[in-house]
């Protein structure tokens, strides 16, 4: 049987558009079911937090880099050396004295006295002296003896040979630094300078320098000992030395005249001990004369040798310092230690 088209399809198309509605009919036989898909769950996210960028890094999740210290490197000493009593016209000592010296390098040299011990002439500077630490002479700050007045009352070839550096001629006393150190070398042959009491113009120039230079540590070297147990025996004449010293907070004291080594303990103006605030005297006549032994120890002598030829050095920190005594090739002695500042 025969399809019919729809009355109202039959009845009123034209050819053309008869046409087009077949082929419309055809494609939609043809075309596939479209599916509508289920609704989806809805899926609720767990809150999230936003992040923010930080320029600090946070300890649980950025390791932390600590900057590198900078290292402060330790000071550097000051190193002075030196003896007292040091050349004998025909004797060694002093040669074999003038070689330590050569080893231990020191910044600068003192000498204690009595730097040549026969008459105090230029002739004996010259010939003995000049020929063993001469070598050192454009870095020696000395101290005069009582051999420099043996010949000459103004010790006039004793100022001569080591020039400008033995301080105002006819007086001996000045100072000088050394690193953070104030060094004072004193004049303690008193009857050729006027004396040596608290009136007298090197006790009265002695306070001024120290309380000039009172933030500085203090070392001051003359020829005589204060304080002694060898044969000279104590040097009382020297008292407003020590009580100026002391009152100023001075740390060393250093001397020769007796040919022997000798430390003590710090001690107060009247030789009490004072570990805090008392001054530390060495007696170093070992630069070359001949040696010479001892009478009774003072209470307060601390070490004691006789028979040694040697140098006593020093490294002086601004805050500290060391002392070594060294002996000539041959020798067994040796002393060494450390002591504080007394400044704050």
């Amino acid at each position: 049987m025969k399809k019919r088209w729809p009355d109202f399809l039959r009845l009123h198309a034209k050819p053309g558009l008869w046409a087009l509605i077949g082929l419309a009919i055809l494609l939609a036989a043809c075309a596939p079911a479209v599916q509508t898909a289920p609704p989806k769950d809805t899926i609720t996210p767990f809150p999230t937090s936003t992040a923010t960028a930080s320029l600090t890094p946070t300890a649980s999740n950025t390791p932390t880099t600590n900057p590198t210290p900078t290292l402060t490197p330790p000071p550097t000493p000051a190193v002075l050396a030196g003896a007292g009593d040091i050349s004998i016209c025909g004797q060694e000592g002093d040669d074999q004295t003038a070689a330590l010296l050569k080893t231990a390098m020191p910044d600068a040299v003192f000498t204690a006295g009595d730097n040549t011990n026969g008459s105090g002439t230029f002739e004996e500077y010259i010939t003995c002296f000049d020929a063993s630490w001469g070598y050192f002479r454009h870095m020696i700050r000395p101290a005069p003896g009582n051999h420099d007045y043996y010949t000459e009352k103004n010790a006039q070839s004793y100022f001569q040979y080591f020039g400008e550096a033995a301080g105002e001629p006819g007086k001996g006393y000045y100072s000088w630094d050394l690193g953070d150190w104030h060094l004072i070398a004193l004049n303690s042959n008193c009857p050729n300078i006027d004396g040596c009491g608290p009136d007298s113009p090197q006790v009265q120039w002695l306070r001024e320098d120290l309380q000039a230079n009172r933030d500085r540590c203090v070392l001051a070297y003359w020829h005589h000992p204060r304080w002694t147990s060898g044969l000279a025996g104590n040097s009382f004449w020297l008292q407003a030395f020590w009580d100026a010293l002391y009152e100023y907070g001075a740390e060393i004291v250093v001397s020769g005249h007796d040919h022997n080594y000798e430390r003590f303990a710090p001690v107060g103006p009247a030789g009490q001990p004072d570990p805090e605030r008392g001054i530390r005297q060495f007696v170093v006549g070992t630069g070359g004369a001949s040696q010479r032994g001892f009478a009774e120890p003072l209470p307060f002598s601390e070490v004691r040798n006789s028979g040694d030829f040697g140098i006593l050095l020093f490294r002086l920190y601004p805050d500290r310092y060391e002392w070594e005594f060294i002996p000539v090739e041959g020798g067994d002695f040796r002393d060494s230690g450390s002591g504080q500042c007394h400044k704050d």
